[in-house]
């Protein structure tokens, strides 16, 4: 296999279905060996299956990534096994539960932070010096666009992807004059078990699919894309232009 990719090493989170499975086998297809996470293992090995019948190479790792020590370990391993890492995806999530901001759980309030927030720098954290040590990293952290709506009832999702952005952007600054690049997407409305889980009444069909999002999230993980600690919106094509405070 040969692409923009060949011979890279590219770690993505949430593999297993939707959005991180459709682009873990467009990375491979660009002929990067694919690191997979994710907890579901069943859908891990059908990724696996799919990316090595057309040439593509993957290692599989089932993980919580709740399980904090387990990302260090993740990290360790790539550092042992290839000395850096090419590319990062964030791409693992949960929707939490919509609600208003003082009925919900504390239990379910820290699961959701757990996950979206604190497993988010821990993998930033764990692959800062691997992403460094390549020629041109490139990581791209998966948000949404309730960061900036904030609805009434996604109190507890939208703080989640607003914090995510807010590393990013402060990630990108700390790494400015290095070749790494880091960037926020927002893939906007797309068919996934999630969306369906937040909007059950809608029509599955009218959004675009996971492999038509990857599509679109492909070019940032490669050497074409120079833009750094910006938020790629899907649905318009283009990064948007935040002012940034004075």
């Amino acid at each position: 296999m040969t692409g923009r990719l060949q011979g890279r090493v590219a770690l993505v989170t949430g593999a297993s279905r939707g959005i991180g499975y459709q682009l873990a086998k467009l990375l491979a297809a660009e002929g990067a060996h694919v690191v997979a996470v994710a907890r579901t293992v069943g859908g891990l090995e059908d990724l696996d299956d799919e990316i090595r019948a057309a040439g593509g190479a993957t290692t599989l790792v089932p993980l919580d990534l709740t399980d904090m020590a387990g990302i260090d370990r993740l990290g360790g391993a790539i550092h042992e096994r290839w000395g850096k890492l090419d590319a990062l995806v964030v791409n693992a999530g949960a929707l939490g539960v919509l609600a208003p901001i003082g009925h919900i759980q504390a239990k379910v309030f820290d699961k959701t932070m757990r996950l979206n927030v604190d497993a988010t720098w821990r993998l930033i954290r764990t692959a800062d010096p691997l992403l460094r040590a390549a020629p041109a990293g490139r990581a791209v952290v998966m948000s949404s666009g309730a960061a900036h709506s904030a609805k009434a009832y996604w109190g507890l999702y939208a703080a989640t992807k607003a914090a995510g952005e807010a590393m990013v952007k402060s990630w990108a600054n700390e790494t400015r004059s290095l070749p790494l690049r880091v960037n926020s997407v927002n893939p906007g409305a797309t068919r996934t078990a999630m969306r369906a889980l937040a909007m059950p009444g809608e029509d599955p069909q009218t959004l675009p699919s996971p492999a038509e999002v990857a599509a679109s999230v492909l070019p940032l993980l490669t050497d074409e894309t120079t833009e750094t600690g910006r938020l790629f919106d899907v649905r318009q094509n283009r990064f948007l232009t935040y002012r940034d405070p004075d």
